[in-house]
């Protein structure tokens, strides 16, 4: 298992739709932070970020459908469909007060959600968002014609320990228990199944833009992206820098600050958690 301060118990919860989704609940306080994970990953990428912080903020970290402990399936996947399955997540566990903090597929999923339902956060915290990318119709249908994301390697195993681990300006090893445990949930699905899904999300983040909207999103918003994002933005269509593409995005939005964090890749969270939860803190102490 992934180490941490603390090992979190895994709770679950039936959707709307059916579907068991798995999630962690700790610490208290009148603010809810509700953690959004990003493309093949779990809630449990947060946990270095709850540790900081469940001593003030109940923290919330949900395994999105078809990731982690939550139930896979034939689920139409993608940024709208779980933008809805996180919406009604938190009408089934009551939350309120809640900031939604959502990282890389993760951060345009809270987008698209606060878009479609502005009231349902106050405040949002983005730790390397997809969607302030924007792409035409042939970068898309391009993008999609090459696009095997787990024929890349030799097998999915590979895949996903390959890409988690470019991810990253300086690799810790204590990550190998975490991609150990997802490559470990990762098998108890089809293979069909969770390639399926993989593509879907992948795609969606193309084809279920959020740039137009953001200038509706009112909430303090809280930037973060690692100066040595090698995902955001996509090498392949884009031709900027990620300050470059964060600045783009963080001017669409009437209240948002951004930071760009030094010698750190995409998962910033866990590759710099101290300095994100001080961010993450500072970000909190300014609104209450």
């Amino acid at each position: 298992m992934f180490e941490t301060t603390s090992q979190y118990k895994t709770h679950k919860v039936q959707l709307s739709n059916g579907c068991i989704v798995a999630y962690i609940d700790e610490g208290r306080g009148d603010t809810t932070l509700l953690f959004v994970h990003g493309l093949a990953t779990y809630g449990k990428t947060w946990a270095l970020n709850i540790d900081g912080l469940c001593d003030k903020y109940r923290c919330v970290a949900i395994d999105l459908p078809g990731n982690g402990h939550s139930d896979g399936g034939d689920y139409p996947y993608g940024i709208n469909f779980y933008s809805g399955c996180v919406y009604d997540f938190m009408q089934q566990l009551k939350l309120d007060n809640v900031i939604l903090v959502g990282h890389s597929m993760g951060g345009q999923i809270v987008l698209n959600l606060v878009i479609n339902h502005p009231g349902a956060c106050k405040e949002l915290i983005l730790c390397a968002p997809a969607g302030f990318e924007t792409y035409s119709r042939i970068e898309r249908t391009m993008f999609s014609a090459g696009m095997h994301f787990l024929d890349f390697f030799s097998t999915e195993e590979n895949s996903l320990r390959q890409i988690i681990r470019s991810s990253f300006f300086n690799y810790p090893s204590k990550m190998e228990d975490m991609v150990k445990e997802l490559v470990e949930l990762m098998k108890v699905q089809p293979v069909a199944q969770y390639r399926k899904m993989i593509e879907a999300c992948i795609m969606s983040m193309m084809e279920e833009p959020v740039f137009d909207g953001l200038k509706t999103i009112q909430q303090r918003t809280l930037v973060l992206f690692g100066e040595h994002d090698a995902l955001i933005p996509n090498n392949k269509l884009q031709l900027m820098s990620t300050r470059g593409l964060a600045e783009r995005g963080v001017a669409q939005m009437p209240n948002a600050t951004l930071h760009m964090l030094p010698r750190c890749g995409h998962f910033l969270q866990l590759e710099k958690p101290a300095k994100t939860n001080e961010l993450i803190k500072e970000f909190l102490s300014a609104t209450f």
